[in-house]
């Protein structure tokens, strides 16, 4: 069923994830944040105790299911949405996210997910790759200070 496509874009930090749950929660939609799902994946490589630099090593990505249930993300029916904001994450997460065979898999995964209702997806790219047809696309910013200042809360919430 087709609906409503918000697509928010905009660098780390400057509260895409934030703003885009808040929206989503108040008019009911659906939201996906795409950053989650490339932390969901890191987070299976390393435990999966793959070598990270291989590209090949990715094709768990062939069998392994990714979803979400309200703010809640899951890999193969497992609830990781504390888990993926873990420091090995973090510090993995940009070398995983560079491997075109893992971009292809996620985006394919992300269009799927945007043609159901009405969705909020946020994460870079998402208006030009992903839903570049989105009826609705912001761009966030933040000055740097106060994207550090995000980041830093985060890290110490951990």
């Amino acid at each position: 069923m087709p609906g409503y496509k918000l697509a928010i874009d905009g660098p780390a930090g400057s509260g895409k994830s934030t703003i885009s749950s808040l929206i989503a929660k108040k008019l009911g939609w659906t939201h996906i944040d795409t950053g989650a799902m490339y932390r969901a994946v890191t987070l299976q490589a390393l435990e999966l105790g793959i070598n990270l630099n291989e590209e090949a090593q990715y094709r768990f990505l062939e069998t392994s299911t990714i979803h979400y249930d309200f703010d809640r993300i899951y890999i193969n029916d497992r609830d990781v949405t504390e888990a993926i904001r873990s420091e090995a994450v973090t510090n993995n997460v940009s070398l995983v996210s560079s491997f075109p065979y893992v971009r292809k898999k996620l985006v394919e995964l992300q269009k799927q997910a945007a043609q159901h209702g009405n969705i909020i997806m946020d994460g870079r790219d998402i208006g030009t790759v992903v839903i570049p047809n989105a009826d609705l696309k912001i761009f966030l910013t933040a000055n740097v200070e106060e994207r550090a200042k995000r980041r830093y809360k985060e890290h110490i919430k951990k």
